[in-house]
């Protein structure tokens, strides 16, 4: 397969008109006059067919393909720099921005105690770190790393690295339950109150296994749906209804009583929490030490053989 020989042209300029916000002082920075820089994003976008940003007198800003392609040469870039850097022998701490998106609960309870010790060990990246429980893409997303916490992962062409393994547990309050009664059997859920978690793709389908190992499929009326777990935990701490969450989602509340588990004789499903990035043959030096450290700091028995 041929490469085309105006691949990477414009992309460094245009990378350098988003990080100063100007023409103005994309040309200083590189030492070309402003004409040049608007005429190297003027062939650049004829290029690719597409505008990759608005610019007025005054402003900047990017369109949504000029978001990613902005997000997608940054990497690139940033891979260039680690090549040459290799080459010449000057190769030294993993440097950059690194962007990871996590599920609100897992970066609050398990991410966050040890991101100070990773911006201690690594000052050199720039850690960009979105808390959301939304599905990313992460390649049009403009992700380095995600965090998923899932019973399945899709099939995908991204790699994923298992950092370890949550039980998913059925909550209600003490209050709730000397109320309406504690159910002894899934299929009596039907008669409850019910906090759903929104960003399932069945959130009002629970499904269960038996002590015989038989699949329960129970269908539930929502009073809340949500797509928060700390809201839902916090509703059904309040005695609102009945939920159900993966363990690391929870801090004190089944220690203190606050929060009593249903159904402890049925198997609980398990729910890992897996690394997800690109398939890259030359893995970023900046992409590797969070994997690596993430793995050291919070992965079980299994991922750190």
């Amino acid at each position: 397969m041929s490469i085309k020989s105006t691949l990477l042209d414009g992309m460094v300029i245009f990378v350098q008109v988003i990080k100063s916000g100007s023409f103005t002082l994309a040309a200083d920075w590189t030492g070309h006059s402003t004409s040049y820089i608007s005429k190297e994003v003027n062939r650049l976008e004829a290029r690719l067919g597409v505008r990759l940003m608005h610019r007025t007198t005054r402003t900047l800003s990017l369109t949504p393909e000029g978001q990613l392609y902005y997000q997608l040469c940054q990497q690139i870039i940033e891979d260039a720099e680690q090549a040459e850097n290799a080459i010449i022998g000057k190769q030294g701490e993993p440097q950059g921005l690194l962007r990871v998106s996590c599920p609100v609960s897992y970066g609050l309870s398990s991410l966050s105690p040890i991101l100070s010790v990773f911006t201690e060990k690594y000052p050199k990246i720039q850690l960009e770190v979105e808390l959301n429980d939304r599905k990313i893409d992460l390649i049009a997303d403009g992700f380095d790393i995600v965090i998923r916490a899932t019973t399945q992962l899709e099939d995908s062409t991204l790699i994923s690295r298992r950092i370890s393994q949550s039980e998913a547990l059925v909550l209600a309050s003490p209050d709730y339950l000397a109320k309406n009664g504690e159910p002894a059997h899934p299929y009596e859920l039907a008669r409850h109150k019910i906090i759903s978690y929104s960003n399932l793709k069945q959130p009002n389908i629970w499904q269960f296994e038996d002590q015989a190992g038989e699949q329960i499929q129970v269908h539930l009326e929502s009073q809340v749906i949500t797509n928060n777990t700390s809201l839902a935990i916090d509703l059904a701490v309040a005695g609102q209804g009945v939920f159900r969450t993966p363990k690391f989602a929870l801090k004190q509340e089944l220690e203190s009583g606050e929060l009593v588990e249903l159904f402890p004789s049925f198997p609980k499903p398990t729910i890992g929490v897996y690394l997800v990035y690109p398939s890259r043959k030359h893995m970023s030096a900046k992409v590797r030490s969070f994997i690596d450290f993430v793995i050291d700091q919070l992965g079980d028995s299994q991922c750190k053989l």
